[in-house]
């Protein structure tokens, strides 16, 4: 009889502790999941989405009961159904999101075990659950962890594909791709398709690119994407005679195509930024973003690109031309935002892990050793700082996070020998405490200075139940998101001619305020809450002895021309 391998204790024990960090990584994940809002982004998607339940409204996007056309609609079908099924509530909103990021993991992990070991593979998912951008979008949740599952998902399939037609996986192939398309617009296939163009053109297949595998692949794309052109013709097109962007006769279909994505490029659309982008902006901002393995994720480009120039065959192309592809696409374009890059935290993840496991020349292993520290050194104190000068209500929570990963650290140094893997488990473990940190005590702390939330909390009251409820600007999303009636858009200058039919209360910034007073508007204040009003968050505002200085008010106002009486608490 042949003697049954040994399993070294080793790797045993690193088994071990990639489950260990993998679990604590999704339950810090998961810490996130009932925060209330605290940016106007998720505010407004979620309202959408609510709306769409009020209203049972499937095909068409509304916001304040006005049209509205901006984003594809598949993240919205996600989160309706989701209110549909759990009701309302931001954790609801957040649910389909981190299904969707657990989704992006499974198909990180099938991936790069395709084309590498399982431990790159461990690694590779650990990467993308402790980029500390991954863990701020899992809270502040916008489209980008549905794209992390949709682009990796789309790319897996396709070099599956690649390598042997088969019916399930061009199908789905072509669904994660259609469904990419409808929650970003089509310039998600400059990873998709960029990956299979680079992979193809390294291997010397190019000419492969024309097969009918392909050819039948776009057209079920596009058959799998008809469900988004039929709402937008629907909402839009078939309906002239609305107003979109202060105009007539707005085609949803042409947003889609063109002004959505390439007038987003050259910042000259309906929606742009004040200021235009850098092309070194993502640059910069993965330092922070892709945190703590930003620095390895450099030297890994550098040293694969150092490859290709020297013709050194890779495993694959794909993460490395279709990740680079869309970063430089969004570091060309005008119009820049730093979580557009978490959609292809994936595949930078891909591209990186084989540099945190494998062996290094002597110069790689010491610059891994260094970046890696850093943060090891850096996350933690960094937190500690932070609540030195938060001074939160209640430390339990930091006790806790403190007490937690200090015995995982302990775990760590007494338990793993080997160099590389222990700073790689280090550096995992500061994320992890940082991102535990934020999700339990950080944004709990800076939520009950959203005034939003708390004048929207005031008018649910039953002294309000006969009151039409109004907003003055478009930016009051968390307001419109947490009361429970239906709010309507008022404009600021429109405020002074609005003769309201029944008794109504209007929601009003510190901005609108100051402009009203200056207009010599009547009105009168049913009710004042404090706010912070800035979606960044400034130093004097993480100090509590500052605080006050960055302060201002929202406040509930209704016209005097109303002969009612401002209701009671």
């Amino acid at each position: 009889m042949l003697p049954r391998p040994r399993i070294t204790l080793m790797k045993d024990t690193s088994k071990i502790f990639y489950l260990l960090l993998f679990v604590l990584a999704l339950a810090v994940t998961f810490t996130g999941i009932n925060i209330k809002f605290f940016t106007d982004d998720q505010g407004l998607y979620a309202s959408i989405a609510k709306l769409m339940v009020q209203k049972n409204s499937f095909w068409e996007l509304y916001t304040y009961n006005s049209d509205w056309l901006d984003k594809p609609h598949f993240p919205f079908w996600a989160v309706m159904i989701s209110f549909k099924v759990f009701g309302v509530s931001a954790w609801a909103y957040r649910l389909p999101a981190l299904l969707f990021f657990i989704l992006s993991l499974v198909y990180t992990w099938l991936f790069t075990r395709k084309y590498y070991d399982w431990e790159v593979a461990a690694v590779a998912v650990l990467i993308v659950m402790t980029a500390q951008h991954t863990m701020l979008s899992n809270t502040d949740v916008r489209a980008e962890p549905y794209l992390m599952a949709l682009i990796t998902g789309s790319i897996y399939h396709i070099a599956r594909l690649e390598e042997r037609f088969t019916l399930s996986q061009m199908l789905l192939a072509a669904l994660l791709t259609a469904c990419a398309i409808m929650t970003k617009g089509i310039f998600v296939i400059v990873a998709i398709y960029g990956s299979l163009l680079g992979q193809l053109l390294f291997q010397k297949k190019l000419k492969t690119l024309f097969q009918f595998k392909w050819i039948l692949l776009w057209i079920i794309t596009f058959i799998f994407t008809l469900p988004e052109f039929y709402a937008l013709y629907r909402q839009f097109d078939l309906h002239p005679e609305k107003t979109v962007f202060g105009a007539h006769g707005v085609s949803g279909i042409k947003w889609f195509l063109w002004d959505s994505q390439f007038g987003r490029f050259v910042n000259n659309g309906p929606i742009n930024r004040k200021a235009g982008g850098s092309v070194f902006f993502y640059l910069h901002t993965l330092l922070w973003a892709f945190a703590p393995w930003c620095l390895l994720f450099y030297y890994a480009v550098f040293k694969n690109v150092q490859k290709l120039i020297g013709r050194v065959k890779l495993n694959e192309y794909y993460t490395l031309t279709g990740g680079l592809l869309l970063l430089a696409l969004f570091s060309l374009s005008r119009f820049q935002l730093p979580f557009y890059t978490n959609a292809v935290f994936p595949l930078f993840a891909i591209i990186t892990a084989p540099f945190c496991y494998n062996q290094l020349p002597a110069f790689g292993t010491m610059f891994r050793l260094i970046v890696q520290w850093i943060f090891v050194i850096l996350l933690p104190v960094a937190v500690v700082l932070l609540n030195f000068y938060l001074k939160p209500v209640n430390d339990i929570f930091f006790a806790v996070d403190c007490i937690l990963f200090g015995v995982l650290i302990l775990m760590v140094i007494t338990n793993i020998k080997e160099v590389r893997k222990k700073v790689f488990f280090l550096n995992c473990v500061a994320a992890l405490f940082a991102g535990f940190y934020l999700n339990t005590i950080f944004y709990n702390e800076i939520v009950p200075y959203r005034g939003q939330i708390a004048a929207a909390q005031y008018v649910n009251h039953p002294a309000f139940s006969q009151f039409h409820i109004y907003t003055l600007k478009s930016e009051n999303n968390i307001f419109q998101f947490y009361c429970r009636k239906q709010v309507d858009l008022i404009p600021i200058e429109e405020f002074n001619s609005f003769r309201p039919t029944q008794a109504s209360a209007f929601y009003v910034s510190q901005q609108s305020m100051d402009v009203l007073k200056q207009s010599h508007t009547s009105f009168k204040v049913i009710q004042s809450f404090i706010n912070y009003s800035r979606e960044n968050i400034l130093p004097p505002f993480i100090n509590r002895a500052t605080r006050y200085k960055v302060l201002d008010s929202v406040y509930l106002i209704r016209k005097v021309e109303v002969s009612q009486e401002s209701p009671k608490d």
